[in-house]
C-alpha cells in the first residue's frame, strides 16, 4: 500500500509491475486474508496501526479480485485501466511530431514487440496492445530474475529496449498528469 502510493506518483510503469506482483502474492496465499495477515504482513515490521491499514488494503484487493473473477489469472480492472491510459498516451506520442526520441525508441523496441506478439498468437493467447505486451515481457523477466533463472542475451537486449520505451512513456505519463505535457 505504502510502496504502491509512492510508485504511482514517481513511476507508473513500476507501479503497475508492483501491483501485478501484489496480485500474484495474493494468489500465492490463496486469497486468504488471514494467511496474508499471519504470514506475509509481519515481514514488513510495521507499527500495529499501519499493519491494520495494510491488511485492510489487501482485503479490499482480495474482494475486488473475487468480484472481477481474477482469482487465478488476469489483472484487476484498476490495473487494466492504467494499461489503457498508457496505450492511449503511447499512440498520441507516436502521432505527435514533438516526440522524435520516443518514436525512435519505439522503433528500436518494435521488432521485439512484434516477435512477442507473434509468439503469444502462436500459443493461442488473446491479442493484447503493444504496451500490455511490453509489460507482460518485463514482468516475466522480473519473475525469472527473482527465481535466479538465466536470461538469454537476446532476451536481455529486447528487455533493455522495452524498458527504455516504458520508462519514457512513464515519464510522459507523469508529465501529462501534472499538466506539463503538450501533445499538439
Amino acid at each position: 500500500m505504502y510502496i504502491s502510493e509512492q510508485l504511482k506518483k514517481s513511476s507508473i510503469a513500476e507501479y503497475l509491475l508492483y501491483m501485478w506482483q501484489v496480485e500474484d502474492v495474493i494468489r500465492a496465499y490463496g486469497l486468504d486474508i488471514d494467511d496474508i495477515s499471519e504470514h506475509y504482513i509481519p515481514h514488513f515490521e510495521l507499527e500495529p496501526e499501519r499493519a491494520v491499514e495494510l491488511i485492510g488494503w489487501y482485503e479490499n484487493l482480495i474482494n475486488m479480485m473475487h468480484e472481477e473473477g481474477v482469482e487465478e489469472t488476469g489483472h484487476l480492472q484498476i490495473n487494466q485501466n492504467i494499461i489503457i491510459l498508457l496505450n492511449d498516451l503511447h499512440l498520441q506520442l507516436l502521432k505527435s511530431p514533438k516526440f522524435p526520441f520516443y518514436s525512435a525508441q519505439y522503433y528500436k523496441a518494435l521488432p521485439f514487440i512484434v516477435e512477442l506478439r507473434q509468439a503469444k498468437k502462436n500459443k493461442g493467447e488473446e491479442e493484447k496492445s503493444e504496451i500490455e505486451t511490453c509489460f507482460d515481457a518485463l514482468y516475466l523477466v522480473m519473475l525469472m530474475r527473482a527465481q535466479k533463472k538465466d536470461i538469454a542475451p537476446e532476451t536481455a537486449t529486447a528487455i533493455d529496449n522495452i524498458s527504455k520505451l516504458l520508462a519514457m512513456l512513464s515519464e510522459y505519463y507523469r508529465q501529462d498528469k501534472a499538466n506539463e505535457l503538450e501533445l499538439d
